[in-house]
């Protein structure tokens, strides 16, 4: 009676599970379903076999351990939560390198995978070798489950990096796309190649917080940001750069600990005197105001033409628009079944939309008209919703102003939790960031 019990249980929690997924050929498994909790002939069968051996028999109880981890922990990854740790200072003092999160799949849906040949618990590239931990003899295209929501403004959110579908073997960290556009394709390659060329779901992951959505129409204004007219919200992690002129003399390295500061990275010139481009929050900003040896205080904003290292070859959409990354815009971001007058001026924005993320040919004419898939056209109606993605940390962040939109499919899901905060600057236990365990997002 009590593996019939387990056997409705189990069966309508995996029926739910199929009509969530929507592919009704998965109901096909409710006979292995049945199989663990009321037949068991298989595993009686094996237990046979193996009794007659003992070693046959710890081996087969290993493997089946082996297997039940890898079956379960690569379901909760695809469906439900998925481990990820901040690799930079983008979004200090929000999110800070060295925190080990959480991503929920459901808070947006989670995305079948589109290369299901891969190594279990491995995103992209094997530990120590550096090779492939995937093959692409399989794959599938787009396909996103319901979720609880959909990508809001304002969310911290993880997604593949958009230029990450060719990457540099010898920097794979570097924007293939902006070596190519400061030297040559030629000279990248043979500097940094051989390149590899990845999938949409093998691209490196990144977080940012997502400051616009599908049908918005954003501007950076002075470092700050604003959509549809209206100036985004002051989150307490959100920061500038600012001078900050002392009267000769450096701040406490004390005082700049309690306040939050990672003190070797703080740079002080004898010669200003003072810091040139101190990160500050609004919380810091004030405090650092208050103190005695601070003269004065004044944010760096970016004025055209762009400070080394920006230019219009590294600003998106990498031609000379008169923008900076503090005076940036106004630009709409496309969305789904939206379409667009297409032109030689905003070719430049929409040209990877439609030849990369959703797979059409582009050709432009000698008279300045465009062919898409073969037909001549003036207009381009967007398949999928785009996002503008950037770091809180305004002044030490690649992000969106540097290669554009988000495409949907992109989208990992929504950081949850952080379960773990290890400083690299320190020693193991003092190394961890205490406050920081268990905090939720």
């Amino acid at each position: 009676m009590k593996s019939w019990v387990r056997f409705i249980f189990w069966a309508a929690l995996y029926v739910l599970w199929v009509a969530w997924h929507g592919n009704w050929w998965w109901l096909l498994g409710l006979p292995v379903v049945f199989e663990f909790c009321v037949s068991r002939r298989l595993k009686a069968w094996i237990g046979k076999i193996s009794e007659r051996h003992r070693g046959l028999k710890v081996a087969l109880g290993w493997l089946d351990a082996i297997i039940f981890a890898v079956v379960v922990v690569t379901f909760i990854n695809i469906f439900f939560f998925q481990a990820f740790k901040i690799p930079s200072s983008s979004m200090e003092s929000s999110l800070l390198t060295g925190d080990y999160l959480f991503v929920g799949k459901t808070a947006y849906g989670p995305k079948l995978p589109q290369t299901p040949l891969s190594v279990p618990f491995v995103h992209n590239t094997m530990p120590g070798s550096g090779k492939d931990s995937y093959s692409t003899a399989l794959q599938y295209g787009y396909k996103r489950i319901k979720g609880f929501g959909h990508v809001k403004r304002d969310d911290y959110v993880v997604f593949s990096f958009p230029h990450g579908d060719t990457v540099l073997t010898k920097a794979p960290a570097e924007d293939y796309y902006t070596h190519v556009r400061m030297t040559s394709r030629e000279y990248a390659e043979k500097t940094y190649g051989p390149l590899k060329v990845r999938p949409v779901d093998k691209k490196d992951h990144y977080v940012k917080r997502c400051v616009a959505v599908a049908g918005d129409t954003l501007s950076v204004v002075d470092g700050w940001v604003w959509v549809n007219g209206v100036p985004q919200e002051r989150y307490p992690g959100i920061q500038n750069t600012w001078q900050v002129v002392t009267s000769g003399s450096a701040i406490n390295p004390v005082v700049l600990r309690d306040m939050g500061f990672n003190v070797s990275e703080v740079w002080y010139s004898q010669s200003l005197p003072g810091y040139p481009a101190l990160p500050l929050t609004d919380e810091r900003l004030e405090k650092i105001k208050t103190l005695a040896n601070v003269v004065s205080v004044e944010q760096n904003v970016d004025v055209f033409p762009p400070d080394y290292p920006d230019s219009e070859l590294m600003l998106f959409p990498f031609v000379e628009t008169g923008w900076t990354r503090d005076n940036y815009g106004p630009l709409w971001i496309p969305a789904k079944g939206e379409s667009v007058q297409l032109t030689a001026d905003n070719l430049p924005l929409y040209r990877r939309i439609i030849e990369v993320y959703e797979g059409n040919t582009l050709e432009v004419k000698e008279d300045g008209g465009f062919v898409i898939n073969g037909e001549a056209t003036d207009t381009y109606t967007f398949k999928m919703d785009y996002y503008f993605m950037m770091g809180d940390n305004r002044h030490n962040s690649l992000d969106s102003r540097y290669w554009g939109f988000v495409p949907e499919d992109h989208i990992v899901g929504k950081p949850r939790v952080i379960w773990m905060s290890t400083d690299a600057n320190g020693k193991f236990p003092r190394n961890i960031r205490w406050n920081r365990l268990l905090k939720f997002l």
